[in-house]
């Protein structure tokens, strides 16, 4: 009897680890469920938003301009924030704030990107803590998946004019 509780034990130990495995490989490597929070990315992703967030994108380099992505905040390597791509390595970024009047520009360097939040008058991103490396980067968020009537895709950006094509 002894035998067989252990022998059940030990089984199913296994599966928990196999299945831990798999549940780990499927977070890290394919996506998973996101809630946001915060004011930052308003008024495309509002606060406590539920969204998909895929995660091949970063391991193959696909990561566009305008994209919406999961990063590991610069300032507090505990938290994760949610930001849009404004620009990639090589590319000029307007680094001043829209209420400046004189606007400075700056160029993103070799394995970096250059994050903003949607609502920039309440928003520290790149502009605060400048561009943030590659690696950073936890996903792309791909669709929204509450509120049920905002269910889909992300829209565009409201700042699309911060995208400089020069």
């Amino acid at each position: 009897m002894l035998r067989n509780g252990l022998g059940k034990a030990c089984r199913f130990l296994g599966y928990t680890v196999q299945y831990g495995c798999i549940a780990h490989c499927a977070f890290e490597y394919l996506g998973g469920v996101v809630v946001c929070s915060g004011p930052s990315m308003e008024p495309t992703i509002q606060n406590s938003d539920i969204v998909f967030s895929e995660n091949l994108s970063r391991h193959f380099y696909c990561i566009r301009k305008g994209d919406i992505v999961i990063v590991k905040s610069p300032n507090d390597p505990k938290s994760n924030i949610c930001k849009r791509v404004i620009g990639l390595e090589g590319d000029k970024v307007c680094t001043s704030n829209p209420s400046d009047f004189l606007k400075s520009h700056s160029y993103v360097p070799k394995g970096h990107v250059w994050l903003e939040g949607d609502n920039l008058r309440n928003s520290t991103d790149s502009r605060c803590y400048g561009p943030v490396p590659y690696g950073l980067i936890r996903g792309r968020i791909c669709f929204k998946i509450w509120p049920l009537n905002d269910f889909g895709f992300l829209r565009a950006s409201p700042n699309g004019h911060r995208f400089l094509d020069d």
